[in-house]
């Protein structure tokens, strides 16, 4: 059972809601996945999406790599949402945590701008990817805060602010 842990009214009207539990039992429009830049949907929540949503997610993706290439953080992919609640996946690219620091750089200041605006770009991306596809409604989780170690209260911040 998902919980809604905090809601607010954006200037705009629209709603934003701050959800805890199963993202592959949102009935939103599409949701977003975690994805790694080949989509091989091999852990985490790109593993329960395929498992929960199908194969042909795992295939769409596949195809969606022949025909455009590897993902990036400002461009994500999408496919259909299988037998997920929602219409589409999302798939968006988010960074791995200390990829672009030398070892033992993060307590000087300034450390993880880099990943900073490489999340936004993910989380900016999926809601223009979104936009295009006419969607109303969007779920995305903690991206890269499971194996791509992503700090998690500054995952949120930056997700929050994009």
């Amino acid at each position: 059972m998902n919980a809604i842990l905090i809601e607010r009214t954006l200037p705009s009207g629209q709603t934003l809601q701050l959800v805890q539990g199963d993202i592959t039992a949102e009935t939103t429009d599409a949701i977003v996945n975690a994805a790694n830049e080949h989509l091989q949907h091999g852990g985490g929540v790109a593993w329960a999406i395929v498992r929960r949503g199908g194969d042909v997610i795992q295939r769409e993706s596949d195809e969606w790599v022949r025909t455009h290439g590897t993902v990036t953080h400002a461009e994500p992919a999408w496919t259909s949402g299988g037998n997920l609640p929602c219409r589409y996946v999302i798939h968006a690219v988010g960074p791995v945590w200390g990829d672009t620091q030398p070892a033992g750089c993060f307590a000087k200041s300034g450390a993880g701008r880099e990943e900073d605006a490489k999340l936004t770009a993910a989380v900016t991306g999926s809601m223009k990817v979104a936009e295009r596809l006419g969607l109303s409604s969007l779920a995305i989780p903690a991206l890269s805060t499971g194996i791509f170690g992503f700090p998690k209260e500054r995952a949120a911040g930056v997700i929050f602010s994009a």
